[in-house]
């Protein structure tokens, strides 16, 4: 039988706390060579516009299948998501179609899971503070998904319309908006630099000895979203090398400018999880996690999803 899911039921399926862990598992399968999963193929049908194809498939995950998702900016003025996918799921042993659903939100919420993820093994012991940069929908996803790992005392959030931030803050109980991104990054234990910016949005002398800084956005070769100075001066972190060194505008721009080479990633994070990769923390090190998005983190949340409608009888039967 093959099922179709929504947006709506694939939401009321993904349970972030599962979410989470579902995320770390399928980190560390990858940063141990258990998923079969090639760089995204990515076209421009337009001017600012891409659509790109995720495949993979992991036997010791038990799932196959590809996510197809399209980033159309100017989305936003048609009042319509910017960032839209598709998850298809075939069966692991047979080859036919389990599922085909939406993967708007599967996007979303896995991409702050990971950041959740993250926050275990990057940030220091002691976090406290929360700096959201942006106030878009991975701005609100991480403010649903990391107090789940840490409890923060003060969250800060900016983005340059002040009606925006306003409204974020006024969105989440006990989270504050600032008059100037370098208000909100000061002193943050914590930094999520979540803006479709293709040029820096902190400077390196704002972020604090000991911070965690986690970059979303910047996810073409040429652009960046952090201080070229704080990517070459910090500990840096990615979910996937080959990826950064292709894709990541904060990783190729700085090898190319001559600030550092490839070795200065210093693990994935699922080698990380794994153990495999040989880092202990300095208490005033700074991190910055750079990651891009894996097709085996989509594929996974979504089988996850499948797996529960499932058993609940949930979506529409194809035939």
């Amino acid at each position: 039988m093959t099922i179709w899911l929504s947006e709506e039921e694939v939401r009321a399926l993904l349970a972030p706390d599962e979410l989470i862990s579902k995320m770390e598992s399928a980190l560390a399968a990858f940063s141990r060579g258990e998923v079969e999963q090639p760089l995204r193929t990515v076209l421009q049908p337009g001017r600012g516009s891409w659509f790109a194809s995720m495949p993979m498939a992991s036997s010791s995950l038990g799932a196959v299948g590809a996510k197809l998702v399209t980033v159309y900016p100017r989305n936003a003025a048609r009042n319509l998501p910017t960032h839209l996918a598709t998850v298809v799921l075939v069966d692991p042993d047979t080859g036919m179609l389990n599922a085909v659903m939406d993967g708007r939100y599967i996007t979303e919420a896995r991409t702050a899971a990971v950041s959740a993820v993250s926050l275990k093994y990057l940030a220091a012991g002691d976090a406290r503070t929360l700096a959201i940069i942006g106030s878009g929908v991975q701005a609100r996803s991480h403010l649903r998904f990391l107090p789940l790992v840490r409890r923060f005392e003060t969250i800060r959030c900016w983005s340059p319309r002040a009606e925006s931030r306003n409204k974020l803050a006024a969105e989440f109980l006990g989270v504050a908006a600032c008059d100037s991104a370098e208000g909100a990054t000061r002193d943050a234990d914590v930094i999520v630099l979540a803006t479709g910016s293709p040029s820096p949005v902190i400077d390196a002398t704002w972020v604090k000895p000991g911070a965690q800084v986690i970059s979303i956005g910047a996810c073409r070769p040429h652009e960046r979203e952090i201080d070229p100075d704080l990517v070459a001066s910090a500990k840096l972190f990615v979910d996937s090398r080959e990826s950064a060194l292709m894709e990541s505008g904060d990783v190729v721009l700085g090898i190319e400018e001559g600030r550092f080479n490839a070795n200065h990633i210093i693990g994935e994070l699922g080698e990380l999880i794994a153990g495999t990769v040989d880092w202990r923390r300095d208490k005033s090190d700074i991190t910055v996690l750079k990651p891009l998005g894996l097709a085996v983190e989509d594929v996974t949340a979504a089988d996850m999803v499948y797996r529960q409608a499932v058993a609940r009888g949930i979506g529409v039967e194809l035939r």
